[in-house]
This record gives structure tokens, sequence and C-alpha cells, in this order.
């Protein structure tokens, strides 16, 4: 049954409440928002103060703030639940609503999954009568919350196309979300046995299922070629997942391919040499394709600049890095907290690079002794070796 405007508000079902009273029941005549929100999620954390103000804001008019910790990522319950309450301490001493906690997913088939609510943060609006008003992210709630309050919010046309549009936009990807949610238990269980063929067929039926599902395809690529180092299904995995992106033209297909061929943390001495490069070639002009002169290059040229350092045009390589750093000062701005992610690595390859120390502002990069020297215009030649 799928859970919207006007649906009566399913069950609290938690195993602990963090900060504050428990709540039992949702009691009539108030006005409830039921957060949906995790630690690890930065819009999440954001929206607290958010719901803070709008919680002491809305106190005298029946307004309760629940939130609703369900996504916790930890192995056990009890890590979670310990986690999150030194996160709560540290992070927010003065919150004025309600945490619970749910490690067991009873919060998100109650809630979640019938209203197509794929992703967090998620508000959910219960009216003075306990029916659903409102669902969507908690930014939409200064507009939506006094109209709630006064009981004007349900009735209004405005209400009602909201809900719809976001039913229809909420549906499909929650759809496959269901769909994907047993194959990627299958998948990870595999590969917590290190079971490699069970993990293999598990995600070539997910690919039969839903071949457009990037994800699927990585992952395929990623465990026949880097677990398995089997050629014998690796290098057609690899030929047609490069084919395709260079198809689809899309920038995420080809980082993912190209970092399937060239990222560091992979060994790539099963791929034949001459092919690998070969695949490479490609996919790095049509990447550098896709960028305009004054597009940002922080996120796509780090990759390319991987597979010209290893071809030995080690000026490329120096170049397109230098570019991405640029790019971080562009007209687009970029966020501080991305710039400040993406800077140290950036820097390091760089350095890597020219083989000496280089530095941005502050922040400064000596080249890694381990960091492999490919010479200028050659790459040394690797025995091959024979997949299963």
């Amino acid at each position: 049954m799928v859970l919207q405007m006007g649906s009566p508000a399913p069950s609290i079902k938690v195993e602990h409440w963090l900060r504050g009273e428990p709540l039992t029941n949702l009691q009539p005549g108030k006005v409830y928002i039921v957060e949906f929100w995790a630690t690890w999620c930065g819009r999440c954390v954001a929206e607290m103060l958010h719901l803070v103000q709008l919680q002491e804001t809305y106190k005298d008019s029946g307004l309760e703030v629940v939130g609703i910790a369900a996504d916790e990522d930890a192995p056990t319950a009890v890590e979670a639940r310990t986690r999150l309450d030194a996160w709560l301490t540290e992070k927010c001493s003065d919150l004025n609503y309600r945490i619970a906690f749910d490690f067991t997913g009873e919060m998100k088939k109650l809630w979640r999954e019938p209203s197509f609510s794929v992703g967090i943060p998620t508000s959910f609006v219960v009216n003075r009568d306990g029916h659903i008003a409102f669902i969507g992210h908690p930014s939409q709630l200064d507009e939506v919350l006094p109209n709630v309050l006064n009981g004007s919010w349900r009735t209004s046309n405005k209400a009602k196309a909201a809900d719809q549009e976001r039913i229809a936009t909420s549906e499909p990807p929650a759809r496959e979300q269901a769909l994907k949610k047993p194959i990627n238990e299958r998948f990870w269980a595999a590969v917590g046995k290190q079971d490699w063929k069970t993990a293999s067929s598990t995600l070539e039926e997910g690919i039969a299922l839903m071949p457009d599902d990037l994800n699927f395809r990585l992952a395929h690529a990623h465990l026949v070629l880097h677990r398995m180092h089997n050629m014998r299904v690796g290098l057609p995995v690899i030929r047609q997942l490069v084919r395709d992106a260079i198809d689809r033209n899309s920038e995420d297909w080809i980082l993912a391919a190209l970092d399937q061929l060239f990222h560091p943390a992979h060994d790539h001495s099963y791929i034949p040499s001459a092919e690998r490069f070969a695949m490479g070639k490609e996919l790095s002009e049509r990447i550098l394709a896709l960028n305009p002169l004054q597009g940002p290059k922080y996120r796509s040229y780090p990759a390319v600049a991987r597979y010209y350092h290893e071809s030995g045009n080690k000026d490329r390589a120096i170049e397109l890095v230098e570019l991405a750093l640029t790019s971080l000062d562009g007209p687009e701005p970029v966020p501080d907290e991305l710039k400040q992610h993406l800077l140290p690595g950036l820097l390091q390859a760089l350095a890597n690079y020219k083989g000496e120390k280089v530095c941005y502002g502050t922040l400064c990069a000596a080249p890694q002794s381990n960091f492999p020297a490919v010479p200028k215009r050659a790459r040394p030649g690797r025995k091959q070796k024979k997949g299963g």
C-alpha cells in the first residue's frame, strides 16, 4: 500500500530512545515531524540546526520533532548505537527534540519503503488528526509547516500537486532499489565468504535484470579483473564496459572504466598491456572532449592523468592535474568542504608526476618514495599472467 498525503501515519517502532522521552504513539492534536537522518549524511546534519529552530519556534503550537537514526553504518547494533550516542554528545549537546535509534529496518519498512523515499534526509509531517500531511526534503518545511499547523495545507491544490509529483518522481528509483536489494545482499554475503563464483553469478543476474545499472557493471568488472584475475571472463567484460561508456558518452561510465584500467589501487599486470593502453587512450580522448575549456576538471582530469603518466607522457599528466587544480578556483564555485577533500590527492599526484615538492597555498606535498617512475614515452615490459 502506498504511503502518501492523507494516509494514516504508521507506528513508531524503534529499539532505543537516545534523546528525549520515549514516544509510544502519536498523540491526537499534535503535529509531528518524523525525520530520517544519519551521522554520515552531511545534508542531514546540516538540517539538524534547522529542526532545532523549528521545534523552538513552534513548540507552543503543538509541534514535536522526532529524529529517526535508521541508517547508521556499523557491523552491529551495539556499535552503531554507541557511535551514534557519542556523536550526539559531542555535536548536539543542545538538541531540543527526540532522537530514536532503529537498526532492524522496521521504520524503513513502515515509513520509507511504502512512500518511495529512497534517500535521506526525508521528513514526514503528521497532521493533528494522525494522517500524513507532507513527505519530502526538510528544506521545504519552512513553507509547508505553518500551513500544516493552521490546517490549510492538506486541502490545498498545491499540496496535492506536490505529492503527486513526488510519487511520480520517486516511484521508479524506489522500485528499482527494491529489485536490487536482494541481489546486493546475496552479493555481499558471497564477498564476505570470498565465494567469488557466487558473487560473480549474482552480479550477472543483476546485470541481466538491469543492464543499464552502472553499479552492477562496475562491480562485475572489478570482481573478475581484480579479485578473480580471470582474463577469460574479465577481458570481454571490460571491453564491453569501455564500448558502452563510449557509446553513452557518459562521464560517469567513462571514469568507471578508466579507473578499472588505471587506478593505482589495482594490479593491472593481468591485463594485456597493449589492449589496456589502447582502451585507456580511447577513454581519455573521449572524456577530454566532453569537458569544455571552462568546465570543472577536478573530477575527470586526475583519472586521465594517470593514463598519460603510465603511458609515458609525463608532461601531459602534469598539465592535466594542474588544470584540475586551477578549476577549483574557476568561475563555478566549488564548496570549501569539497575543495579541502580534493586538494591533498591532487597535490600528491602532481608531486609524484613532477618528482618534486609542490604547494597550493599553505598545503604542500612531497613525492612518494614508492611511487613508480615511468620513462618518458616508454613503458617497462611486464610479464602477462594467466587468469583462472
